[in-house]
């Protein structure tokens, strides 16, 4: 697997026989990570990946995509719709440590998403990363709407999960700005003072179980 790790053109090392320094060789440079970051999920067309990475040049998106595939980070896979970029199996083991990135960053959140963009999506990598040793037996799950796109957050004995459901409607749903989600999940909200910003359709013990640190002392 790492055999095959290539110097692309304008690669730069930092020299240095350090896996952390050898990790950042090949995933440090600027968008890789969000690249990945848009790749979890599954897989995306160029075009997708364009729109939702507003600000990156359409010749350095190429340039970035083309070294992590050279790097065997991502493959090209053929769909029905054409071609489409996704994460090799070695590509998909950074979901750990960027989640734990994505932990250490939460509080710089604090300041609000003022005129930053923002994609419903990045949730997917964000409320798993954020709801971290949290765990439900039986499991649980609740829908979670925001910005017009609705994901299932599943909490079970391993932990909590994300995913977008190709079609149905969980019993229990939240509707809610990406501000208000994520305060829940760190803990930052209690679900009385989300709710009062947020619409929740169903059993609101859900809530309860799978944002136990904004549950606290205070029952629906």
């Amino acid at each position: 697997m790492v055999d095959n790790v290539k110097r692309s053109t304008g690669y730069r090392s930092y020299g240095q026989f350090c896996a952390l320094a050898r990790a950042l060789d090949v995933v440090g440079e600027r968008w890789n990570l969000l690249i990945v970051r848009e790749l979890l999920p599954g897989p995306l067309r160029y075009t997708e990946l364009k729109s939702s990475l507003a600000g990156v040049a359409t010749n350095l998106l190429a340039e970035r995509l083309r070294t992590l595939e050279a790097n065997g980070i991502v493959e090209r896979r053929l769909q029905d719709s054409g071609v489409a970029y996704a994460l090799t199996a070695w590509g998909a083991q950074l979901r750990e440590p960027m989640e734990a990135l994505g932990r250490w960053g939460a509080p710089l959140l604090a300041t609000g998403r003022g005129d930053d963009a923002f994609r419903p999506r990045w949730l997917t990598l964000a409320l798993p990363a954020l709801l971290h040793g949290v765990t439900a037996t039986p499991a649980v799950e609740l829908g979670i709407e925001t910005d017009g796109l609705l994901m299932v957050l599943r909490v079970d004995s391993d932990g909590p999960s994300v995913s977008v459901p190709a079609g149905g409607r969980p019993q229990s749903v939240l509707t809610a700005a990406p501000d208000v989600v994520v305060g829940l999940a760190a803990g930052g909200l209690t679900i009385d003072e989300a709710l009062t910003r947020a619409k929740l359709e169903g059993d609101g013990r859900v809530l309860r179980a799978v944002f136990p640190a904004a549950a606290r002392d205070r029952p629906i």
